[in-house]
């Protein structure tokens, strides 16, 4: 003769088949199904920290969906997009982007003969009398 369970096991024998996630967090290793007991024990069915293992047999399909819409929207937009006019812009970005570094350069090379008049016109000033 088999030993019944505990009420409480059989109820969280129950939660677990509602939540298969579980099951494949103990088959990994991540836990144990003693963690998963006491998680169960202490903070209830109805917790926020079983969300993650909740099936959600509905959310993987729209997430397809939603990804081939993502990438027929950029296809249609590069399909769309004037060659020329990408050129333009690319020819104007990169003009900025050397103003950008020449300034960057100038700004550089004045501080750098700041710093090196600082240091050729007093370099003993410690001593001056």
């Amino acid at each position: 003769m088999e030993k019944p369970l505990h009420p409480s096991v059989e109820k969280f024998k129950q939660f677990v088949k509602k939540h298969p996630k579980i099951i494949q967090e103990v088959r990994s290793g991540k836990k144990t199904w003693k963690e998963f007991y006491e998680d169960w024990y202490l903070f209830g069915e109805d917790d926020e920290i079983w969300e993650p293992y909740k099936q959600e047999p509905s959310s993987a399909k729209p997430t397809e969906k939603g990804s081939n819409k993502w990438l027929e929207k950029i296809s249609n937009i590069l399909q769309n997009l004037d060659s020329d006019e990408v050129q333009k812009h690319l020819a104007s970005v990169q003009q900025a982007i050397a103003a950008i570094q020449n300034i960057i350069t100038q700004f550089q090379g004045s501080e750098m003969q700041h710093m090196r008049t600082a240091k050729d016109q007093h370099p003993f000033s410690f001593r001056k009398d």
